[in-house]
């Protein structure tokens, strides 16, 4: 491949280049351009590259030019959906305009959003619901089934996020018989794959790209087509997204799909089975038992070797042997169909996942109970993940580009490259074009009680409404828990003359739309906010953080990584606690500029961040706003914003 000439991307990004030509008011940004060229050398020459971009870089368009340019397979990853919305429905085709030509570009999304049509069909034969209140949306369902031309989820209007019976009808790797399906021909993951083959770029998202990671060493599941060339946008997402498909996970649910499927297969298949039906019927017995001990005796706390009482490995031992009574009996089963033959390979891989769980014995790994609703959840999570990333993804990949507005701690990449299993790189350190010192002001106020005080919520409510009255309401306040969140949401309530949304009244889209709509909204919220949300204008004035977001110790995997460090002589509370926080405050303080008109007050109602040691590591990482400790001149910054509209 002949390397692109010298000075394109300068061209390109240039106030008379093609961009320019198709974007009103283009302003040119210096470090787009070199990020454009390194990205654009490390793709033709090969090797990795970490690029921190700050806030209004326009580091998507910089990496998508020498993406198209280079001629080879590119798969660009995004650690948020909103990310690779924004890549299909904007940058892509500004970038095609600018270029004057189409480009060919794929999208992919994990399996669970597309439809199975051999399970569909299954489901609508023999299928049953555990809510009858749901048999009319899947009557849209399958109506949509009939005409769509993707199969894609997400083209039904107000399907919910958490429909049950969408487990039972998507096309999820573990009930995939590949080509042996009869529907292998017009399956929607077939023919999403071809579309992805026959692509230059293809976009996916860390979710799908550590789930086709985590399948590779079967060769079975595997969605996105060999490539050798990978760009991460949202990078800093990576090594949670990894933590979470590299490990194992057995739950209550998932007994209870095997249990259904097994009796929607033999009935579709018109098969009389009645020694399957009492091994499933045992199953289900025992594993309701097992379930109901583990989530009422184990929950919040880590499993280690002999964790089990002797009432518990007796309940364990009794499902393993039905899941291989199950497996057994349905192999043995004449003229089976090929489904039947799948849904026993799930009981045998089901029975092998639950005995590594149980046995907890593998020392690379943190075990531990988590329940969620009626759901009881026994997971298996590595504690450090970088080896695998090395040999699954960067020792495969001919070039890999690494890119966030917030990869760097302490001006460096040494805990990204230690956290990612990433040695030798190139390295690029972008600041944000954005005039922070005008634009935005950053208050802390001092001798705010320690947050574990319960003196803490009152004293921060009252900052709360001191602060949105400055702002005139228009602001995000986001929390590092539920608790943190509700209680101030009842004590500002009736407080501000401004409309209140709190996280979990209505779905986080709907929220987001009813925000920007709404003047003077105040939106309360939680982590899921903190990054990926992108609301500018004077809509959002301000962002108040409660507290400095440090990681819970009680966490299972958070517990485990610190005893990790401290059992190798390292300080877990340096080295891991205190970046793993920069990394999230520099999101959630994100929100607020994003564009050069953007202006607006930034909060941390956390007296650590200027009383502490530490501290100073937080500040030296954040954007260099004026950092004030008195409301009085926060109130003489906003008194000099423009007026609300």
């Amino acid at each position: 491949m002949v390397s692109p000439p010298p000075g394109t991307a300068s061209a390109f990004f240039s106030p008379r280049g093609p961009l320019a030509r198709v974007l009103h008011g283009y302003e040119e940004r210096p470090g787009q351009a070199r990020l454009a060229a390194a990205v654009g050398r490390v793709l033709t020459e090969g090797g990795i590259l970490l690029a921190e971009a700050g806030t209004g870089t326009g580091k998507t368009l910089a990496y998508l030019l020498p993406a198209v340019e280079l001629g080879r397979r590119v798969v660009i990853s995004t650690g948020t959906r909103n990310l690779q919305e924004q890549l299909l429905d904007k940058d892509i085709p500004i970038l095609a305009r600018a270029l004057g030509r189409d480009l060919n570009v794929a999208v992919m999304k994990g399996r669970g959003n597309y439809l199975c049509l051999m399970r569909f069909r299954s489901f609508a034969q023999a299928g049953s619901f555990r809510r009858l209140d749901e048999l009319p949306v899947f009557r849209a369902v399958e109506e949509w089934a009939s005409e769509t031309g993707t199969g894609d989820r997400g083209e039904v209007e107000d399907l919910p996020d958490n429909v049950d019976f969408w487990r039972e009808i998507s096309a999820s790797s573990e009930n995939c018989i590949g080509s042996s399906c009869s529907d292998f021909g017009p399956c929607w993951i077939t023919q999403m794959r071809q579309r992805a083959l026959e692509a230059d770029i293809i976009v996916v998202n860390h979710h799908l790209l550590c789930a086709d990671l985590a399948v590779k060493d079967s060769g079975y599941g595997e969605v996105i087509p060999e490539y050798d060339t990978v760009v991460l946008d949202e990078a800093h997402l990576l090594e949670d997204v990894a933590t979470q498909y590299f490990g194992l996970v057995v739950s209550s649910y998932k007994v209870e799909d095997l249990g259904r499927d097994v009796d929607r297969e033999l009935s579709a298949a018109r098969l009389d089975a009645p020694v399957v039906r009492a091994e499933r019927e045992a199953l289900r017995e025992r594993a309701q038992a097992l379930f109901a001990a583990v989530g009422t005796n184990t929950r919040g706390r880590r499993l280690g070797r002999g964790w089990m009482s002797p009432l518990v490995a007796e309940q364990a031992g009794a499902v393993l042997s039905r899941l291989e009574g199950l497996r057994t009996a349905l192999l043995a089963l004449t003229d089976r169909p090929e489904a039947v033959s799948a849904v026993a390979a799930r009981a045998g891989v089901m029975r092998e996942e639950l005995a590594f769980v149980l046995a907890a014995e593998d020392d690379s790994h943190v075990y531990f109970v988590e329940t969620r609703g009626r759901g009881v959840h026994l997971r298996a999570t590595p504690i450090d993940v970088s080896a695998r990333l090395k040999a699954s993804l960067f020792d495969k990949m001919r070039a890999s580009v690494l890119t966030s507005a917030t990869l760097a701690v302490d001006g460096g990449f040494d805990y990204l490259r230690q956290r990612l299993g990433i040695e030798a790189s190139e390295e690029l350190l972008l600041a944000s074009p954005f005039d922070f010192p005008r634009q935005a002001i950053l208050y802390v106020p001092r001798r705010m009680p320690e947050p574990q005080s319960p003196a803490f919520v009152d004293r921060a409510a009252q900052e709360i409404i001191r602060l949105l009255r400055l702002s005139r309401g228009r602001a995000f306040v986001l929390f590092t828990s539920y608790a943190n969140m509700h209680s101030v949401a009842e004590r500002i309530a009736g407080e501000v003359p401004y409309p209140i949304l709190v996280q979990g009244e209505a779905p986080r889209g709907a929220l987001l739309e009813t925000f920007r709509r709404t003047p003077g909204a105040v939106l309360l919220a939680t982590a899921s906010f903190w990054q990926g949300v992108d609301v500018a204008g004077e809509q959002l004035s301000c962002v108040i953080i409660d507290k400095l977001p440090f990681a819970s110790p009680s966490d299972p995997v958070v517990e485990a990584r610190i005893d990790r460090i401290r059992t190798r002589g390292g300080n877990a509370f340096v080295d891991y606690q205190v970046p793993v926080a920069i990394l999230m405050l520099k999101q959630g303080l994100g929100r607020l500029i994003r564009t050069a008109s953007d202006r607006g007050i930034l909060a941390v109602l956390d007296s650590r961040l200027v009383e502490r040691a530490y501290g100073r590591r937080f500040l030296e990482s954040l954007p260099p706003a004026r950092l004030v400790h008195d409301l009085a001149e926060v109130e003489e910054f906003a008194e000099r914003a423009p007026a609300a509209s």
